[in-house]
């Protein structure tokens, strides 16, 4: 018998607190995330895998692995999410890294890995900051193509993680932070201006002006699209609604064969956080299980597409 395990998928937002939004909207937010809290801190996880994107705040397209698991994590605090040290479970971390390379999945390894609120967000609403069990974060790159893993590859990662989660004892929590649908102004090397393309190439600390200015451009973005005054892509709550249905009900066979196209054709760019929940999805078993919780609502302001599910395996 495997300790039991539970998968908590939960959208992110930085413009939570930050942009306005309707009283009804933060009332319905507000409880979807206090139900996830007490399911999570009911389950009582021993061990929590964390798989989260980044908005290039620690990692960079000098050195952009589609997938990254970090020995030690610190959380630079960006927007209201708070800085300092992940509780890192290191010897866990480096098992995984360890069965997996033995397993023929190249994985990165980072020992002194960055986050952002991609990861600490969740962290935060659950446990009130990063004072929580023991973590293993993963990074999985979102916004750098053509090296952001496919789904079936994210597939296979998460169920690569069950496999080694079967030899442990702990009740284990994994959680995919990300997506939904949403297309927030995070830059590529698309762009025309090469100061902006070497900005997110090099790595190197922003000031406290740049970072001001970012979250200022951000917010006016949410806002932008809440108004319908934005070249952005809106959100879509049907795109949304069947992968959320995909997960509970355990269809991962039809999607990973979602084309990588859709997704950012019809979801937007950013829309590869979902992978995030795929990974960690999958590392429970495919069949049903139990459903406690699936909340979804569109916030334009917050430029998300913010879904919460939960389920366990007992």
């Amino acid at each position: 018998m495997t300790a039991p395990r539970a998968f908590l998928g939960m959208s992110h937002s930085p413009l939570l607190g930050l942009n306005p939004i309707s009283a009804e909207v933060e009332q319905s937010l507000n409880a979807a995330v206090a139900q996830a809290r007490q399911q999570v801190l009911a389950f009582d996880p021993e061990l929590i895998v964390l798989v989260g994107p980044d908005h290039y705040n620690g990692f960079f397209n000098e050195l952009m692995p589609p997938f990254c698991i970090g020995s030690a994590a610190t959380s630079v605090g960006d927007y209201l999410t708070p800085p300092g040290e992940l509780n890192v479970a290191t010897d866990a971390a480096l098992a995984l890294a360890t069965r997996l390379m033995d397993d023929d999945f190249d994985i990165a390894l980072s020992r002194r890995m960055q986050v952002d609120h991609g990861f600490s967000q969740a962290l935060q609403f659950l446990w009130g900051g990063l004072d929580t069990p023991p973590v293993v974060p993963i990074f999985l790159n979102a916004v750098a193509q053509p090296g952001i893993a496919r789904l079936r590859r994210c597939r296979q990662l998460g169920q690569a993680i069950g496999h080694f989660l079967d030899g442990l004892p702990q009740r284990t929590l994994l959680i995919g932070s990300g997506g939904l649908s949403h297309e927030p102004p995070v830059p590529t090397l698309a762009h025309p201006d090469p100061a902006i393309r070497e900005r997110i190439t090099i790595k190197r600390e922003p000031t406290q002006a740049e970072r001001a200015a970012k979250t200022q451009r951000v917010m006016d973005a949410g806002m932008a699209l809440a108004a319908g005054d934005s070249s952005m892509k809106p959100l879509n709550p049907d795109w949304d609604k069947r992968y959320m249905d995909a997960l509970e009900h355990g269809q991962l066979d039809a999607l990973v064969q979602w084309t990588e196209d859709s997704i950012e054709q019809e979801a937007g760019l950013s829309a590869h956080e979902s992978k995030t929940w795929l990974v960690a999805r999958a590392a429970l078993p495919q069949a049903p299980l139990r459903c406690t919780l699936h909340h979804y609502q569109a916030v334009p302001e917050l430029i998300a597409g913010y879904g919460v599910l939960f389920m366990q395996t007992a």
